[in-house]
């Protein structure tokens, strides 16, 4: 009886190991920092942590948000439908207007669809969706190279939650994704010119004196220098 009681707390312990070790979080105590990104691509941990030391994650970031304040990013679709609507070619033209300004960012365009019909037929339907959004951008003159369509369908990310048609969740969401590699103003492969003209003035040392000031050196006659 021992033997077996042995055997099966033995199983128990290298089951728990098993499990233990398939966690995410757990896995990553021995491994790189930033592998909880690690989607399975040799070097991805390294390349987000580097991206985060030198800033183009946090300014990838900020323009994101500075995206999604200054334009309307998501646009809607029909029923059943992939075809632009004169409200949504309106929303697509300010898009690209402010994407234009931005030549060395890239972008992804996201497509979904409400519950209603099979995953794999609003898969394809939320593909299309993105496709004509892209195709539209790029008839407004931005690079197709920049411009990324995806698909995520409504039974995985909807905005309202419900097995009906739900105009909101038809959507497509258009996003900034990172910087086009090599392009000529992304210095040094970590910042796009506008935000490494900050970097390199934030490196100019500060006046070491305090207390004094430009009056201060004034005369009596007016004149500003020595006695």
């Amino acid at each position: 009886m021992s033997r077996i009681t042995m055997a099966g707390l033995t199983l128990c312990v290298l089951a728990g190991c098993s499990a233990t070790s398939r966690d995410p979080v757990y896995a990553s105590f021995s491994r790189e920092a930033g592998s909880l990104t690690d989607t399975g691509d040799f070097g991805y941990a390294t390349m987000n942590n580097t991206q985060y030391q030198n800033g183009e994650k946090q300014y990838v970031y900020d323009l994101g948000q500075r995206f999604a304040t200054e334009v309307m990013t998501t646009v809607n679709f029909a029923f059943n439908s992939a075809a632009l609507d004169a409200g949504a070619r309106d929303t697509l033209r300010e898009q690209a207007n402010w994407i234009r300004q931005f030549p060395e960012v890239r972008f992804n365009v996201y497509g979904h669809t409400d519950k209603v019909g099979n995953s794999q037929y609003n898969k394809n339907l939320g593909l299309k969706r993105a496709n004509a959004v892209v195709n539209y951008l790029v008839s407004q003159g931005v690079e197709r190279s920049r411009l990324e369509a995806l698909v995520s369908y409504g039974e995985t990310q909807p905005l309202i939650v419900t097995e009906g048609k739900e105009r909101r969740n038809r959507r497509t969401v258009t996003e900034v994704s990172g910087f086009v590699a090599g392009h000529p103003t992304v210095m040094d492969g970590k910042y796009a010119e506008v935000i490494y003209r900050e970097y390199v003035r934030s490196g100019v040392p500060k006046t070491g004196l305090s207390g004094i000031q430009g009056q201060d050196f004034v005369t009596e006659t007016g004149a500003s220098g020595g006695s």
